[in-house]
Formats: C-alpha cells, structure tokens, sequence
C-alpha cells in the first residue's frame, strides 16, 4: 500500500511538474509573439514622427538606430546579469525595464520633443535586448534535446505571427486618424500643442502595451519556482574577437548577420512613405501601414516553406538563391512605378524569411565549445538594425526613396555571395 501510495504520488508530481513547464513555455512562446511585435512597431512610428516634427529621412531613422544600438551596449551587460539572476528573474527584469519604457512614451509626447522618443525607445531596445538573451537558452531547457529545435522553430513562428499583427493594428491605431492641420505653418506654443495632440495616441498605445508587460512579468515572478532552476551558461567574452579573426566562415557571416538585419529594417522603416509616394500607389499613411504588416506576412509564410526547402536544397545555395530573388525585387521596384513598384518591395519579405537562420547556421557550422561566443558575436550584429537604415536614410534624402533601395540591393549582393562561399566550402 506504501509503495502504491509513493507511486502515485510521485507521478501526480511529475505530472504537475509537466503542466507547470507546459505554462512556463507558453509564457515563453509570448515573450516571441510580443518582443517581435514591439520592435517592429518602429516602421509605423517612423513616417508617423517624420510628419509632426518635420524631419528629414536620416533623421527619422534615428528612430531605428536608438533602438537597434541596445544590441550592441547592451548585449555583454544582459548575459552577465542572466548569469547572476538567473533565466526566471532575468526575464522579469527585462519586462520590467520594458513596462516603464514603455511608460515614458506618455510624457515623450507631452514634451513634444523628439529627443525624448528616442530615449524611450533606446530604454526600450535595453529590455528586450535583456529578453533575448534570456529566452532562446531557455526555451531550448523547457523539455527533452530531442525537440529543442521544434520548440524553437514553434517561437519564432509566434515571433512573425506577433509582427504582423502589431504592425497591421499599430497601423490603424498610431497612422488611423490624421489631422487636417497642417503642421509647417504653425510655429511657437501653436506648434508645440500641434505635436502633443498628435502623439497622444503613441503614449496612450504604449501605455497599455506597459500594462501588458506588467501582467505578464507578475506571472513570470510566480513561475519563478515552477521548475528547476536553469542553469545559465558562463558570458565569455575572452577569445572571442580571436575566434572572429581566426575564423573567415564565422566573420563574413557576422558582417552578413548585420548586412541582412540593416536591409529587412531598412525596407520596413521607408515602406510606408515609398507607398505613399505619387510614383507608386499614393497611399494614406494607415493604408500604407497596412501594406507594410504584408510585407512582414510575407516573411512568416517564407519561414513556414523555409524548413521544408531546406531539406530538399543545400543552405548555401538557397541562401544565395533568396539574396538574388532579394535583389531582383528590389531593382524591380526601384525602376517601375505603380502596383509593379509596390508590390515587388513588399514581396521582398518573402526573400528575407529563410535568411537570419540559415546565415545563423552557416556562420556557426563546425563549432562545438566556440559555439556560443559565435552565437554572441552574431547577435551583437544585429545592430546593423541601426546603421543600414541611417544610410538608406541619407541617400533617400540625397537621391529620393527609389535610389535608396540600391543600399539593401548591396547588402543581399554581399550576401548571396556569402551563400556561394559556404556552398562551395562545404
């Protein structure tokens, strides 16, 4: 009877023990859902911040280079305070930073200063740089190796899902309504007040989306003790620029990593001005806005085809495949005008969707024990998030929107023959 009893309880534990990490991974896959949709709210903010406070298109990509600069500052400090926290606190940590950036976007748009956007979104770029160091090891801890990878590929899934939904009614809330004042011919306190009116709707958006995180950092803080404790891998830092000098495969994956990351985001940021613009189809900034959430709709079905391709086609020969049909679209694009013009950029997010992992994979084959400064080194690449827009921003500026598409067609060129470097190495 005391064996049977012992028995019993000791499944009723292990199945509570499996429900509890079935609620933990489900908390997981929506920190995807939801860092994946934040960070690409940007591209609707952009032309919405561009408008009232009459920047130029450098200028309006510093809206992508304050958040995107996170990866870089912020990468190193996050592992090491992973390491100290632990996954759990970590994570709530994160959401908590967050929560009150989001926050700030309330005063930033009574202030109606631009400088203070950036602030928040810089703040902003810090928690979910924290959020990713955390959640990828640990989504991969939540259950047996053997399904690590689809796991993995189930939250990332839910990260496009996220983008595309967020971006679609970001759209429609932040670019829905649209003043019939016309800002540049106000001036002064006239001016000022012009500017709060119209960006409430940007502190009132972020404010519930703080609420959001709140709730879901206070759940985060209760499974704290829901499973095991994880234990989180050393930050090495040492060796790793060696690795990077030493490893030619690693390196030029690295500078793809940045390339790839700088064009999607590039693409993204002028999308709804380029739509807008008399050459192609003359939108209002909502519809333009919803138009561009397609283009990310274009890189979730892309992932979704993207496993099965892989099975049938060597990466580095897709690879270099999706760069020239990146290129091709964008060219396309740049000299027509109309739907032709509009609908060839927007399909270009189909090109991107197989790009970030296979680059990924590639960068990293044959390492074992260097694998996760490789995986560091890649991810502080992202930063590319910041630079590549400011410099399509400059020759739009320079040149106009459809010049500034030759600076994504240069990095697919780069990488596409990164995809023939790796195919003939292997």
């Amino acid at each position: 009877m005391t064996i049977q009893a012992t028995s019993a309880q000791s499944a009723g534990t292990q199945e509570g023990s499996k429900l509890e990490t079935r609620g933990v991974l489900i908390l997981v896959v929506a920190i995807f859902f939801l860092f994946g949709g934040i960070t690409n709210l940007n591209d609707v903010l952009i032309p919405k911040l561009k408008g009232l406070f009459s920047l130029n298109y450098a200028q309006a990509m510093l809206v992508q280079f304050a958040f995107f600069t996170s990866y870089a500052i912020f990468s190193i400090p996050a592992g090491l305070v992973m390491k100290r926290l632990g996954y759990f606190r970590g994570i709530v940590l994160g959401f908590g930073i967050m929560a009150v950036s989001c926050l700030l976007f309330l005063p930033a748009a009574y202030s109606g200063v631009f400088g203070s956007f950036l602030a928040a979104l810089f703040m902003l770029g810090g928690g979910i740089t924290l959020l990713q160091v955390a959640v990828n090891p640990l989504i991969l801890s939540l259950g047996s190796p053997e399904t690590a990878h689809s796991r993995l590929t189930f939250a990332q899934f839910f990260n496009s899902v996220g983008v595309f939904l967020m971006v679609r009614f970001g759209a429609e809330i932040i670019l829905g309504e649209t003043s019939k004042t016309d800002g540049s011919t106000l001036t002064g306190e006239a001016l000022k007040a012009y500017r709060v009116a119209e960006t409430t709707v940007i502190g009132h958006s972020y404010i519930g989306l703080a609420i959001v995180l709140a709730l879901i950092a206070i759940l985060f803080w209760f499974a704290r003790n829901f499973i095991q404790r994880q234990e989180v891998e050393e930050v090495k830092v040492k060796g790793s620029f060696a690795l990077l000098r030493t490893n030619a495969r690693l390196r030029f994956g690295v500078v793809c990593i940045f390339l790839y990351v700088g064009a999607e985001v590039a693409i993204a940021s002028i999308m709804i001005n380029y739509l807008g613009d008399d050459r192609t189809l003359s939108l209002d900034p909502r519809s333009a806005g919803i138009m561009l959430s397609y283009y990310w709709l274009g890189a979730l079905v892309g992932r979704l085809m993207g496993g099965f391709l892989l099975r049938l086609t060597k990466p580095g020969l897709l690879l270099a495949l999706f760069a020239a049909a990146a290129i091709l679209l964008n060219l396309t694009s740049a000299i027509s005008s109309g739907e032709l013009a509009a609908y060839s950029l927007i399909a270009v997010g189909l090109a991107n969707s197989i790009m970030f992992p296979t680059i990924f994979s590639l960068a990293t084959e044959g390492l074992d024990a260097e694998a996760p400064q490789a995986s560091g080194l890649l991810c502080t690449a992202i930063v590319g998030g910041a630079f590549v827009p400011l410099l399509t921003g400059m020759v739009a500026d320079f040149s106009g929107l459809a010049a500034a598409l030759t600076v994504p067609i240069l990095c697919y060129a780069v990488i596409a023959c990164y995809g023939i470097y790796a195919t003939a190495r292997r």
